[in-house]
């Protein structure tokens, strides 16, 4: 397993690069960041593709989950539209790439579970009943209350960006007010609460790999929708898999490719492909290989 270590290093150095890299280009008003106001300019049309908040004092685009609970309650029809096309499209592309790849929280909690504290594994049962509540809040929080329940002037509560999103505290309601003075005597219980639900899933992200991810992220539930049909995929040949369960051991959702390579909570970040000894796993785009490795037609041939 050292070897396999040695050999996923890079792709994981590239992988929080890309991670940073993207954080960093969807807040780029770096303004923002000092004078404590929000940018309202023609880009926060725009739905960016991963978990950002639009309250975030750099965030130059929308947050997709904020937009799917905004818009279709405010009667822009088309415009909702326009956002489930959008996201139906990325999920149809590359599935849950996006979170591995693309979405700065995420990288916030790998990065908080490599402090040296003893990690948590939950019973099995439990983590698995635990993973279907992000479709019951993709389903209640994004879809159906929005829809249902609206003001007199026909515009509904972003429920889940209001109540639950940590992402939204970490990046909109604390710079905001440690910025901006004016907005201090606005801050309640809802404040509170969201600073509590940050602070338990900071900690939870130090013993449990990606917390947030794997139980709660409806934006994660909506993508992963799209795992089973999307053009970018995980390949697994059986003939070339030793059955070393190194693919298995460094998942960090706790998936084990051999059992599914495509489920729905892979985030496809690469890991088990780097740590594969054979080249057993791959990705592909639209059915071609994107990488051939010359391991894994051998041990194929041996096997």
């Amino acid at each position: 397993m050292a070897e396999a270590h040695r050999r996923r290093r890079p792709r994981g150095v590239l992988r929080k690069t890309v991670q940073a890299a993207s954080g960093l280009l969807q807040n780029g008003h770096l303004s923002g960041f000092v004078s404590g106001h929000i940018y309202t300019g023609g880009l926060k049309r725009f739905c960016v593709p991963g978990l950002n908040c639009y309250s975030c004092p750099g965030a130059l685009g929308a947050c997709p989950l904020g937009a799917l609970q905004l818009l279709p309650a405010a009667g822009r029809a088309r415009t909702g539209c326009y956002v489930l096309g959008w996201l139906a499209a990325l999920g149809l592309l590359a599935g849950r790439f996006i979170c591995g790849w693309l979405c700065l929280f995420g990288l916030i909690q790998e990065l908080l579970y490599r402090l040296p504290v003893r990690k948590l594994v939950l019973p099995p049962r439990l983590d698995r009943r635990l993973r279907r509540l992000k479709y019951l809040l993709l389903a209640l929080t994004v879809l159906l209350l929005p829809l249902i329940l609206r003001d007199e002037y026909g515009v509904s509560v972003p429920y889940f960006c209001k109540w639950l999103c940590p992402a939204g505290m970490l990046e909109g309601g604390l710079p905001l007010l440690l910025l901006n003075k004016a907005l201090r005597p606005a801050a309640h219980w809802l404040y509170a609460w969201k600073a509590l639900l940050l602070a338990l899933f900071l900690a939870a992200s130090a013993v449990i790999q990606r917390p947030f991810c794997k139980y709660v992220c409806p934006l994660g539930a909506f993508y992963s929708l799209f795992q089973r049909v999307s053009l970018l995929r995980l390949k697994h040949r059986p003939a070339a898999c030793t059955g070393c369960g190194g693919c298995a051991e460094v998942c960090v959702m706790g998936v084990d490719p051999r059992q599914g390579a495509n489920g729905t909570e892979c985030i496809r970040c690469g890991a088990c492909v780097s740590a594969c000894p054979t080249g057993a796993l791959s990705f592909s785009f639209s059915g071609r290989e994107l990488r051939k490795r010359t391991a894994g037609r051998e041990a194929a041939r041996r096997i």
